[in-house]
This record gives C-alpha cells, structure tokens and sequence, in this order.
C-alpha cells in the first residue's frame, strides 16, 4: 500500500520500531537511575525540584502535548481548514489562563496534590473534600490514560490496517506496562526525564517537517494556504469558518462548548496541577510556564502548519481513505516530503508522547489515591512516609491496568473525544472548587462537596445522553438512540453547573467559612509564606 491509498507500508515500521527501541531503552535505563532512592514522598512525588525552568517548562509541555495534538490535531486542520486552526488557539490559550491565575497560588500552597491546597481551607472536613478530590481526579486521569492508550492502537492501524485483538492486546499491554514501571520504578524523576526527552524529541522532529513544507512551496505562506484550499475539496470555503464548526447553531455552540472546556480544563488535570506544584521556587514556577507558553504555541502553530501542508500535499481525499478522523494525516505528509525516514521519526515521537503523557497521569492518579484517598482519608494521615510511596507504586499498577482494561473494551472509540470528555469533567468539577478555594474567603466545604460531585454527575450524564454515546453512525452505540442532549460536548452546560452549585453549597451551608483563616490562606497564595 501507498500514501495515494492513504495507508503507510508496513515495511516502513521497521525503522520506527528501532528508533523506538533506542528511546524506551534510554529512558528505562535513566528511569531506573534517577528513581528515588529513599522512599521519601516529596522525592517520589515531585523529585528533586531543583531544575532549570527551561527543562521544567519542557517537562509541563511533556505532560500537555498528547498523540491527539499530534495526530488529531493535524488531521483536524487538514480537513477543515480554517475551524482546525482555531481549535489549536483553544489549544494554546488554556495555558494563559494558568500562568495569569492559578499557577503561583497552587505552587505556593500546595504539597503533592490538589487535594492539599483544598485541605488548608476546609480543615475541620478536609477528609469528605480529598475523597471527593481523590474521585474525581481518578476519573479524568483514568479517561485521559484511555485514550492515550487508545491513539497507540491507532497508530498501529496506519501501519496494520484494522489490528485483530490480538495485536491490540499485546500493544496495549505494552505500552501500559511501559507507563506502569516509569511511575512506579522512577516516580516523578522518571517521568520527568522521559517527558523533557518527548519535549526535545517533538520539536526536532516538527521543525523539521515544517521546513520540508515551506521550503515545498518555496517559503510562501500564500502559496501554502492556496495550494491546501484547491485540494481541500472545498475551494475557498476552506479558508473560512464552517466546515465543522459554523454549520449549524448546534454546532456552534458544540465548538463554544469545546473551548471552554478545554481553556478551563486544563487548570483541573491532575497531572498538570501536579506538575506545577514540582518547581522549588515562585520564580522557577513563572519563568517555567512562561516556557510552557512558548513551547506549546510553537507547537501549535507547527502542527497548523502540517495540517495546511497535509491538505495541499497529499489532499484530503488521500487522507479520508485511509481513516476518515484525518489520524494518519501527519504521517502521510511525512512520507510525501521526506519518505521513511521522517515516518519513522514521527511514528517513534507519537510512541513517545503516548508514553510520556501517560506516564504523567498514572503518576497523578497514583499520586491522588494514595496520598488524599488512602493516607487522608482512610487514614486521617496517619501513616509513614515508606508506606504511602509504597501504596502509590500498588496505585500505578492498579490503574495502569484499569486503564489498559477500559482502553481494550473501548479501543474503537475516538480517542481525542475521550481526551475532551476529560477537560470537560475536570473544567466542571475540580476548577470550580480551585477557583473557589483560592480566590473566595466564604466558600466552605459543603460547597466544594456539591461543586466536585455535582459538576462530574453532570458532565457525566449529559455524555451519556448525548451523541458521543447514541443515534450517530460515529456513536459508542450506533444503533441505539436515547441521546436527547444534541452536544457532543457538556462543557457549556456541566462547567457553569459546576460553579453555581459550589456557589449554592457554600450559601446554603449550615456551617460559616472561617474568614480569618482565608486571609492566612490568602497570605500564602500571593507571598509562598507559611
């Protein structure tokens, strides 16, 4: 088979395969150095925190570019043009929002996890807010894990076509117990390493691929956007909103809905709050997301760029026929400007962008379940420093096998909807109650309580009567049809819901907030005292 079919030659996997092997045996090898020696839980959970905010801010960048940046992303672009592009500044424009609002107070009042920055607040009930806390990150780290797990079975199946369950069992389980020994063996040193190696990896090898296509169309931004118009199949359309996203008022407002989430969301990941808390020092914190910032809207507007490129190199009929999501979009254009050698480079950066984000979010749900489940609340933090590394490390078995089980039942589900459904519940559920903790003196625990589970109910159950399960050819149950919620994505619904009821929790609470305990917060939250 032949990129004009839209399928990469399997004898094009040799060499990813090999380019792969170099990376995972470097990675497990500094893995295994760099873990935690001692069993200490700052050490396990945030390392040494003594890095430049340049490899930090690799390292958040790691942890934020998924395979669905890479490849959905592109393909998104590719097939619709100007409504791609805008859902990449979506994209880019959450990471504003945390380094102008959350960042600093997180990293100067948070231990390990969200969990502990919430607890100052509501100590006299901080035991009912972290299992909530502890829930609800479980769940959208577990849907994110999912679907990177997920996108490696899609990227097996542009080399493959359609794998049998048998070669999606084996790449699931591998790449699964890959993220499980990452976390367990190296905690966050490890993790770290192999997200600044996935960071260094992504922009040698995009800046490249963009070169390629510039240097195509003799460095002629006009050239490339007309030449992806008249073989987008849509003529100037392309180069205009509405392909996706402007059709119709639902779509409209499916696309509002996206946006916000995914602006919001990504200040609730687990794995970002987790990451932000690493850095030693305020400053180190500011110059590193300020990093983030550039690193991620390079990225963006690289991966637009390819998109642009797909579309007028190979053209979107090509890319429809080999898999009508635009995945193989990337790799496509890959091997129409610099054959299997820059396939195989991409290929090995999707394997290790899996990897590294998902090694991200195990870390972060094992860190959560340990440390605000178990070691607060079932054991009101009574319990040893060893002990807690210990169940955190039984923690990232668990779940890397929950996700690995999940990702084997829903391996035909459509990995970047799993990714939003995740920016969806933590923008509806753990935002509402971070925005509230730091920035309100009279939100109480009751309030945090009805925002957590009330904003995940609701983001849940608008999912399940909505088409992303029912009455479309593209549904999980395509022949069923109970969905009465026309999105595809709650946020627009499920985050305001999420903000009203911790509002209402807090005003309707028996028990007043202690004022003066905020200012003390609030101290913290702007100067890192205390």
């Amino acid at each position: 088979m032949t990129a004009a079919s839209g399928a990469i030659p399997l004898s094009h996997l040799r060499l990813p395969l090999v380019l792969f092997l170099t990376f995972l045996a470097v990675t497990m090898f500094t893995a295994v150095i760099n873990s935690p020696h001692r069993d200490e839980v700052s050490e396990f959970y945030l390392g040494s925190r003594k890095l430049s905010p340049l490899k930090y801010g690799m390292a958040m960048c790691g942890d934020y570019i998924s395979a669905a940046t890479l490849l959905g992303s592109t393909g998104l672009v590719c097939l619709t043009g100007y409504d791609g592009l805008l859902y990449l500044v979506g994209t880019a424009i959450g990471w504003i929002m945390v380094l102008l609002l959350i960042a600093e107070p997180l990293r100067n009042t948070g231990l390990f996890t969200l969990g502990d920055t919430v607890a100052q607040r509501m100590r006299d009930r901080q035991r009912p807010v972290r299992l909530a806390i502890g829930v609800c990150a479980l769940i959208v780290s577990v849907l994110y894990l999912v679907a990177q797990l997920s996108a490696s079975v899609a990227l097996l199946a542009q080399f493959t076509g359609m794998p049998g369950s048998t070669a999606r069992t084996l790449c699931v389980a591998l790449v699964g117990l890959l993220v499980v020994f990452y976390v367990a063996v190296g905690g966050m040193p490890g993790t770290t390493f192999i997200q600044i190696a996935k960071t260094a990896l992504l922009v040698a090898v995009v800046a490249v691929a963009v070169v390629l296509v510039l240097r195509h169309f003799a460095w002629s931004g006009g050239g490339l956007l007309d030449a992806a118009a008249a073989n987008s199949g849509h003529g100037d359309a392309y180069l205009r909103p509405g392909l996706r996203f402007g059709a119709s008022t639902t779509s409209k407002l499916d696309f509002l809905s996206l946006a916000l989430s995914m602006a919001l969301g990504v200040g609730g990941l687990p794995h970002i709050v987790m990451r932000l808390l690493s850095p030693g020092t305020a400053h180190q914190l500011r110059t590193s997301v300020l990093w983030t910032v550039g690193l991620v809207g390079a990225v963006c507007l690289a991966v637009g760029v390819l998109g642009l490129g797909t579309a007028a190199i190979v053209g979107t009929d090509t890319v429809k026929a080999g898999d009508s999501t635009g995945n193989s979009a990337v790799l496509l254009l890959a091997q129409s400007v610099g054959g299997s050698l820059l396939v195989a480079a991409f290929s090995c950066l999707v394997f290790a962008t899996i990897l590294s984000v998902a090694a991200g979010v195990t870390l972060a749900a094992a860190s959560s379940l340990a440390h605000d489940v178990y070691a607060y609340g079932v054991r009101g933090g009574r319990v040893e420093g060893r002990q807690e590394v210990a169940v955190a490390r039984v923690s990232a078995g668990a779940v890397g096998v929950a996700g690995m089980l999940i990702a084997l039942l829903a391996w035909d589900w459509n990995a970047a909807s799993l990714a939003f459904l995740a920016f969806a519940i933590a923008a509806s559920s753990l935002v509402p109650t971070i925005f509230y903790t730091l920035f309100w003196p009279r939100f109480t625990a009751a309030g945090a309580l009805w925002g957590l589970y009330g904003g995940l109910g609701c983001s849940l159950l608008l999912v399940v009567f909505s088409p992303f399960i029912s009455s479309t050819p593209a549904s999980v149950l395509p022949t069923a049809h109970f969905a009465w919620f026309p999105l595809q994505n709650p946020g627009i619904v499920s985050v305001p819901v999420g903000f009203l009821l911790g509002w209402l929790g807090t005003v309707l609470s028996p028990r007043s907030a202690d004022v003066a305990g905020y200012r003390e917060f609030e101290e913290r939250c702007l100067t890192g005292a205390g």
